[in-house]
């Protein structure tokens, strides 16, 4: 999706998903941030176990945590809280 479809998009229509898996320290850290930024301005979001997932495995397994935005990936291993919030409004 265009930055310019994004632009008219209200925070509460985006979907965040955070891909992670268990005993990641780095993805408990994102997942802190995440849930904050996305409580903050009523983003619907969703955890995605990537042991549990062979596409999510075969596309991110060396850069979880992965955030994606509407179903593109906005980032990886370390999650940035004013970055996040731009993207998700901006």
């Amino acid at each position: 999706m265009s930055a310019f479809f994004r632009r008219n998009t209200e925070p509460r229509e985006r979907r965040v998903t955070l891909v992670r898996k268990p005993g990641c320290h780095l993805c408990d850290d994102a997942q802190l941030v995440v849930e904050k930024v996305c409580g903050e301005l009523g983003v619907v979001w969703e955890p995605r176990d990537i042991t549990e997932d062979p596409d999510l495995h075969d596309r991110y397994w060396e850069q979880i945590p992965v955030v994606l935005i509407d179903g593109e990936q906005h980032t990886f291993w370390r999650v940035n809280e004013e970055r996040l919030r731009r993207a998700l409004t901006g």
